[in-house]
């Protein structure tokens, strides 16, 4: 028995059939503590002024009638990993290799559109390094480096020792919306479980500390710089430049960099904080999803689906992997971490490797059996 306040306790039953509940309506295996949880718990009775376990139980298999009942509870006990590029091999693949090829494959039917989906994407950073990958690839300024790019008709090789930034590729061009051809049109979907991600998404607003790690060309390029997390009013204007990024001749060095390694440095003495630009901002669609009760939102070049699959029962992996497997265009792409390993063999994707990373594509000619 866990004590929760004064005279309110959650007996072990209790946790397990809130573990239950919470896989039944959103397929997620809660494997924190039952300390841990117990003590989450305890802070939203108190919050929502609940005087009992059974009181927030009866409220939760309500859900159905208020889809973000559960949510609201799990904000604060998921495990939400996140960051920009957190994934540099699928974004270099994205880049360099699966971007020119949905182009190509597209662009000889004319003005041609390329729609991504990130599935859990939690507080944007994934959605928006998207956005920076499909700027550098899709050409209209000879931005392509490698991956199927072409000067003077041949072939362009990446060299080896390129020096990297936190996995990021410092010979790459630096990400402009100018380098999307006006004929395409570009639509990034971000969605997650938690509507407080989805908000923070939204606001594109992020300290400083989260951009540790990219190049200062690409800061310069997709952010606005402020002082302070007050100063943004939303995503729609420019941020007030509060304070520097500069590029200096540490730049090039290889490897994760500090703040000041990257050139981040406020003026003022307060906490620096960046702001999606609105060229970037436009490209990206957010929205809170279950994706065990998914809305049909379209089908897709694309899908990531990061980190997520071993949150999930067994069951509900097999039938999230099969419905993204419906959503994905003939000859489209599912990305997933290099950890996650797809359990149904009998799924029709054939695995593609690029630059150390592997990655899942559907045949152009699907089995009839996944809805093709």
């Amino acid at each position: 028995m866990h004590r929760l306040m004064p005279g309110v306790a959650i007996l072990e039953h209790e946790l397990s059939d809130l573990r239950l509940l919470v896989e039944r309506q959103t397929g997620i295996l809660l494997d924190c503590p039952n300390s841990a949880l117990a003590a989450h718990v305890a802070e939203y009775l108190e919050r929502e002024e609940l005087d009992s376990s059974s009181a927030l139980m009866e409220r939760l298999r309500a859900s159905d009638q208020d889809p973000s009942i559960l949510p609201r509870f799990l904000d604060g006990v998921l495990n939400v990993n996140t960051g920009f590029y957190r994934h540099p091999g699928a974004m270099n693949a994205l880049a360099r290799h699966v971007i020119p090829q949905i182009y190509t494959r597209k662009s000889d039917d004319g003005p041609g559109t390329l729609r991504i989906w990130s599935a859990g994407c939690g507080t944007g950073e994934e959605a928006y390094s998207i956005a920076m990958a499909v700027c550098e690839a899709v050409p209209g300024n000879g931005s392509v480096a490698n991956g199927g790019a072409s000067k003077n008709g041949k072939d362009v090789k990446e060299k080896s020792g390129t020096s990297r930034n936190g996995g990021v590729a410092e010979s790459s061009v630096p990400p402009s919306t100018s380098q999307i051809p006006k004929d395409w049109s570009i639509h990034i979907v971000g969605s997650d479980l938690l509507p407080s991600s989805i908000e923070m998404a939204e606001r594109g607003l992020y300290p400083q500390s989260a951009l540790v790690g990219l190049p200062p060309a690409m800061i310069r390029a997709c952010f606005s710089k402020i002082g302070n997390a007050g100063s943004a009013q939303n995503g729609s204007g420019e941020a007030s430049q509060n304070f520097s990024v500069n590029v200096s001749s540490s730049s090039s060095q290889s490897g994760p960099q500090t703040n000041s390694q990257n050139g981040l440095s406020a003026s003022n003495g307060t906490a620096a904080h960046l702001l999606v630009k609105p060229r970037l901002r436009s490209l990206v669609t957010f929205n809170t999803m279950n994706l065990t009760k998914p809305v049909y939102i379209g089908r897709f070049d694309c899908i990531f689906c990061m980190d997520l699959l071993p949150h999930l029962s067994r069951a509900q992996r097999t039938a999230l992997i099969e419905r993204l497997h419906l959503y994905l265009e003939p000859g489209g792409y599912l990305f997933l971490s290099q950890t996650e390993k797809l359990q149904a063999p009998n799924l029709n994707f054939r695995p593609e490797t690029y630059d150390g990373y592997t990655f899942h594509r559907k045949p152009m000619a699907a089995s009839a059996a996944y809805g093709r």
